[in-house]
């Protein structure tokens, strides 16, 4: 084999090499997607039971339900729709009625949202992105004058 060749041969394994791990990270990546829908667009969508999905909305008035131990059931709603949750853990210290939540986890046989976690807001003024977004192209909710 002559210098060039083994040079060659090199730059070859490289880039097989860069190949190779860009295609693995690529596939991991798409494993662990998990899309956003909000109980509105529930409706039109095709989410089998047990596909991991983000649940994005507010949080039902009168829908909170503490069972035993951490288990705890409410609503998600975008005002149009809502869609029952069970929960099991702690939830945020922020977590409360009317305010924004996003719940990921998955839909179990009998269409109950099983979250394995929730996300609630940030401060008095902030709400999660998907969440304001989803709200403010139903015309749910707007922004505080202040911001």
């Amino acid at each position: 084999m002559t210098r060039k060749q083994k040079r060659l041969s090199v730059i070859v394994a490289g880039l097989t090499f860069l190949a190779v791990a860009t295609g693995l990270t690529f596939y991991a990546l798409g494993q662990k997607a998990s899309y956003f829908y909000m109980p509105g667009d529930l409706a039109t969508a095709t989410v089998q039971p047990g596909q991991r999905i983000r649940l994005g909305g507010l949080v039902e008035k009168g829908t909170i339900v503490r069972g035993q131990g951490a288990t705890v059931a409410f609503s998600v709603t975008d005002k149009q729709k809502s869609v029952k949750v069970t929960y099991t853990g702690i939830l945020p210290d922020l977590f409360r009625e009317e305010q924004g939540v996003i719940t990921e986890g998955s839909f179990g046989a009998d269409g109950i949202f099983v979250a394995d976690s929730v996300l609630a807001k940030h401060d008095e003024r902030y709400m999660p992105k998907e969440v304001a977004d989803g709200l403010k192209a139903k015309g749910v909710w707007q922004e505080s004058k202040s911001e």
